[in-house]
């Protein structure tokens, strides 16, 4: 049930999760920590990021951008994490959870005692109960229609990830010590593990606070999830006005650009706090004095600054104005870090991430052969040659919407899948599938990232060859993932990040109806594959499942992947401990290590 991330560059799209291991059972070792001594180490560390800060929620729909995600990561904590061996790494200091029987199977999750948010509250059932209601999607009864607007019905909590595995569960038992919930579910679950508090994906909202939002005890609140009926989409009820209540709050109570003056909606339960924040310019993290239950951090504070030109940010890194970034990969930008010289440590790697162009399935694209059309012109060879191949000579156009070229299930999906049909640029092709039309069409992406201005110019000259009028729709590097779904373009030219682990994130972005399906998208026959998908606990049976989803995908005229992106990332010679990392979290993923020669 982890969700995938928007990223600053790149994706992946399905294959955000669809590039992933397909073994969410991998515990891997324990959390090393550091002395608990709020002493050691010191200092502050500077790090860039492409994206400005957006939400405390970093789980909603359009808060799922990966800057909202990697503050989350530092600022609150959960049951594990990931590492950059795309091990599942329990972190037992924060709680624990067993399976309690195979058949059915049966989880339970305990919060240890003295595990607070940072207003002193501790970490409970009640924060589990609302994680879990807003995850299940229980209380949904909405129907979707053709145009993706609910039609009939009532759907809750905007939120980004998939809910089918814990939909499978039924209202979770709480325990005596009100810090624990079993969770039973009525078939297996591939990505259990991954499906209460992992900290890449997910994080929990303080559910006394939601309660008191809407005028509510946190006693009522877990009594209204408890007593509220599951949602039926054959037999809709009126919405329930508390229930909405606190859907509406989790929505969209929590984005903002500027600090809050009321401190509950920033709280903590992770290493650090946030301090101040300059809107569309930077934040500050400090220490949280009171954590002790995982990694402990080396420095005091973290300074996150938002760049997103990657000339810019070396200039930054070459002035010892910041001490970690990781710009957009390109042979410039390789070229630019290694005249940096012994100022600098450098990494590079693949990342879990992909561009691509999604096609909206309404307006001008309602019609399957317009879709065909438009995808006909997209020069993906131009577009790899101009971004990527400088710095990857061997790198091809990405081929699958749910695998990348590391995966096992690649080539036999991309033999199969149909994409064989978009290899080249057909513009005659194109014009005989619009038969005389000339189709505006709005394509949206962030203006302020070079790749995607680039991508865009040579999208938009190619389509306009074959008659289509193609509208400008950049939008600033602090606003366009705000536009996602919202029907102001007819294409999107963007990109998706993944934890690297489990399958749940292929129904996330595919399944009909859901948050992070921003082009309403909806496929009967892919629909079924994928909840088969989520049951499938045999990576080479997940491969088969996920190459018949590339195939439909890929039938239907969705859109184009378009490459998978190389990341590199520097830090500066006086900060140890930055390590690659290829998942959303990026070099966020160990920021506990982080530390400054001398300290």
């Amino acid at each position: 049930m982890k969700s995938i991330r928007l990223s600053q560059a790149v994706a992946l799209g399905a294959a955000a999760t669809l590039a992933l291991s397909g073994c969410a059972a991998n515990t891997g070792t324990s959390p090393s920590t550091a002395p608990a001594d709020a002493s050691a180490g010191g200092g502050e560390v500077r790090v860039v990021e492409v994206n400005a800060f957006s939400s405390f929620n970093a789980n909603t729909a359009t808060g799922s951008v990966d800057v909202n995600g990697k503050i989350s990561y530092a600022t609150q904590s959960g049951f594990n994490y990931i590492d950059n061996d795309l091990n599942i790494v329990k972190n037992e200091k924060f709680g624990t959870y067993e399976v309690i029987s195979q058949d059915p199977l049966t989880v339970k999750y305990t919060i240890n005692e003295g595990v607070k948010w940072s207003d002193g509250e501790q970490l409970d059932a009640d924060d589990l109960m609302l994680y879990w209601a807003i995850r299940s999607a229980r209380f949904n009864d909405a129907t979707v229609d053709a145009e993706g607007a609910v039609s009939s019905g009532t759907s809750y909590f905007d939120y980004a990830g998939d809910t089918s595995g814990l939909a499978l569960t039924g209202l979770p038992e709480i325990g005596a010590d009100h810090r624990s919930i079993t969770l039973k579910y009525s078939k297996p679950f591939a990505d259990w593990e991954l499906a209460v508090g992992n900290t890449n994906a997910d994080s929990f909202t303080p559910a006394h606070v939601v309660a008191k939002k809407v005028g509510m005890s946190q006693e009522e609140l877990t009594k209204l999830i408890q007593d509220t009926p599951k949602g039926n989409p054959a037999k809709p009820v009126a919405p329930n006005a508390q229930l909405k209540k606190v859907a509406n709050f989790w929505n969209s109570g929590y984005d903002t650009k500027t600090l809050p003056t009321d401190k509950s909606l920033y709280l903590s339960s992770g290493p650090f706090m946030v301090d101040s924040m300059v809107p569309d310019k930077s934040m500050t993290l400090v220490r949280n004095p009171d954590y002790d239950w995982g990694p402990m951090p080396q420095v005091d504070s973290i300074v996150v600054r938002y760049i997103s030109e990657a000339p810019a940010q070396i200039q930054a890194l070459r002035n010892g104005e910041v001490d970690i970034i990781a710009p957009q990969a390109s042979a410039d930008t390789m070229q630019q870090l290694e005249a940096l010289g012994e100022q600098a440590k450098i990494e590079k790697g693949e990342e879990l991430s992909y561009d691509h162009v999604d096609l909206n399935f309404n307006g001008v694209f309602k019609d399957q052969s317009v879709r065909e059309a438009f995808m006909k012109t997209v020069p993906r060879a131009q577009i790899m040659d101009s971004i990527i191949k400088k710095l990857d000579p061997a790198a091809t156009p990405l081929d699958s919407q749910v695998f990348v070229p590391a995966n096992a299930g690649y080539a036999a999906s991309v033999a199969a899948n149909g994409s064989a049909n978009f290899q080249d640029v057909d513009i005659a092709g194109a014009r005989t599938l619009l038969g005389g039309k000339t189709p505006t069409v709005r394509l949206m992406y962030n203006k302020d990232n070079p790749n995607r201005s680039d991508a865009y110019a040579l999208i938009a000259q190619s389509a306009q060859e074959a008659g289509f009028k193609v509208v400008d729709g950049g939008l600033g590097a602090s606003s366009w993932a705000g536009a996602l779904g919202t029907g102001t373009y007819d294409a999107a030219l963007f990109g998706w990040t993944s934890t690297g682990v489990g399958v749940s994130g292929v129904t996330q972005i595919f399944g009909s109806g859901n948050a992070s399906n921003f082009n309403n998208f909806s496929n009967k026959e892919a629909d079924e594959l994928m909840g088969q998908l989520i049951l499938e606990t045999d990576p080479a049976k997940q491969d088969e499942l996920k190459a018949k989803i590339d195939r439909q995908i890929w039938g239907a005229a969705y859109g184009l992947p378009l490459f998978q992106l190389v990341g590199v990332q520097a830090s500066a010679a006086d900060v140890d401990g930055v390590q690659y990392m290829s998942n959303q979290t990026g070099v966020w993923w160990n920021f506990w290590d982080w530390s400054l020669s001398g300290k």
